[in-house]
C-alpha cells in the first residue's frame, strides 16, 4: 500500500556507529535522539547496537512505547517537562532538562520520593532563543538550585533561531560551568553541547575540551544537517525513503490561469511560466509530508507544489509516466517527522533501499 516509508535499519545503525566513533575520539558521549520516529523501538534498537547508551526523546508517550517493547534506557527528556506530566516524567526518564529553579527542586524532591536518581541538566540559551536561561543570567539563576542536584548544563543550536555552534559559544558554556563550580560549589559532570549542527564543529575540531555530550538525531536518521545546509558526506542518506503512487498524468500550463489568491495553507506560491509541461500527481500531501523537504530519487522529476492530499510533480524530463507508477523521495528532517507521524503513511522495514 502507498504512500509508505521504507526504513533501512542497517544504514541507520551504520550512521549511528560512525557518529559514536568520531565523538569517542574526542571524549564526547552521543545521546541518540528518537523523536523523529515517534520512539520507534526498531530505530532505538539500531542506535543501541551502534553503541549509543542514552536515548533522548521529547515525549513521554514515545518513551513508554520503547519501554513496552523492552528497550532499556537510560532515557533523556529533551523538552522541558510539563507540570501535568512531571510525576510520570520522573518515573520514566533518567535525565530531565529544566530551565527554572523551582522545577529543578520539584524534580529533586520527586526523585527522592520515588527512590530514583534522576539527573538534572539545566539549559542555557547562548543565542538561539529557544529554551534555557539567558547566558548572562545563568550563574545567578542556577546558583539558586541545590548544587548537588544539578548534574549538568546544556544548550541548543539551530532548531529555533538557526544559530550555528562556534568555539565562542562553547566557551561561553564552559565559562558558566567554571563559575558555578568555583564560586558556588557545583560539580557539573555533563556539558551537553547541542545537536546535529554541532557535528560540523566536531569534525573541524572547534569543540573545546570540557564539552562531553551531544544529542544527535537528524544526522543519524538522514545523514543531513539542515542548519548548516549540508549533506554529511561521510554518512548515508539512504536511510528513509518515502514512496508515492501516481494518480494522474496530464499536460497542462505551468502557471495557474485566472485571478489568484492564496493556496489552501495561506501561502502565496510563485510559479514560473515554462509553457506546457507534463505533470504527475501523487497520492501524498501536506498531511503526510513537508513538500519542501521531498528530494526526488530519480532524475528528471521536480516537486512543484502540494495541497493537503496531492503532490504535483513536473515529469517532462523524466520519460514515460503512467497512472499507478511509484516515485521515490529522500526527505529532510521536517518531511520525515510528518511522514512518521502520519497514520496514512505505511512504515516498512527494508534490508536495503
Amino acid at each position: 500500500m502507498y504512500p509508505r516509508v521504507l526504513i533501512n535499519l542497517k544504514e541507520i545503525e551504520e550512521n549511528a556507529r560512525k557518529v559514536v566513533q568520531m565523538a569517542e575520539k574526542r571524549g564526547i558521549e552521543i545521546v541518540g535522539v528518537t523523536k523523529v520516529t515517534l520512539g520507534d523501538p526498531r530505530f532505538a534498537e539500531a542506535l543501541k547496537r551502534a553503541g549509543i547508551k542514552i536515548l533522548g526523546d521529547s515525549r513521554l508517550k514515545n518513551v513508554l512505547r520503547m519501554k513496552k517493547a523492552g528497550i532499556e534506557g537510560p532515557f533523556m527528556l529533551l523538552r522541558l517537562p510539563m507540570m501535568s506530566e512531571l510525576v510520570e516524567d520522573v518515573k520514566h526518564f533518567d535525565y530531565i532538562m529544566v530551565s527554572d529553579p523551582k522545577v529543578a527542586r520539584m524534580v529533586e524532591e520527586l526523585s527522592k520520593e520515588t527512590g530514583r536518581n534522576v539527573k538534572i541538566i539545566y539549559m542555557i540559551d547562548v543565542g538561539d532563543l529557544r529554551e534555557g536561561v539567558w547566558y548572562e543570567k545563568a550563574v545567578e539563576e542556577i546558583s539558586q538550585c541545590n548544587p548537588s542536584s544539578i548534574s549538568g548544563i546544556g544548550t541548543n543550536f539551530g532548531c529555533y533561531g538557526g544559530i550555528i555552534p562556534t568555539k565562542e559559544k562553547f566557551e561561553m558554556l564552559l565559562s558558566i560551568k567554571e563559575k558555578l563550580e568555583k564560586e558556588h560549589g557545583f560539580n557539573i559532570e555533563i556539558v551537553s553541547g547541542g545537536n546535529t549542527p554541532t557535528l560540523l564543529a566536531l569534525e573541524s575540531g572547534e569543540i573545546p575540551e570540557g564539552v562531553n555530550q551531544l544529542r544527535i538525531g537528524e544526522a543519524i536518521a538522514l545523514g543531513r544537517d539542515i542548519t548548516n545546509n549540508r549533506v554529511i558526506d561521510w554518512l548515508s542518506q539512504d536511510t528513509f525513503i518515502v514512496e508515492a503512487e501516481v494518480i494522474e498524468v496530464k499536460e497542462k500550463p505551468s502557471i495557474p490561469v485566472g485571478r489568484r489568491g492564496l493556496d489552501v495553507f495561506g501561502r502565496k506560491v510563485e510559479f514560473v511560466d515554462r509553457g506546457i509541461r507534463r505533470r504527475a500527481i501523487c497520492a501524498l500531501g501536506e498531511q503526510d509530508i513537508d513538500s519542501r523537504g521531498l528530494i526526488p530519487v530519480d532524475k528528471g522529476v521536480e516537486v512543484l507544489h502540494a495541497s493537503s492530499d496531492h503532490i504535483v510533480l513536473d515529469v517532462t524530463e523524466y520519460g514515460d509516466v503512467k497512472v499507478g507508477d511509484v516515485f521515490r523521495f529522500r526527505m529532510t528532517y521536517s518531511c520525515l517527522l510528518k511522514a512518521m507521524t502520519s497514520p496514512f503513511v505505511e512504515k516498512r522495514y527494508e534490508p536495503s533501499i
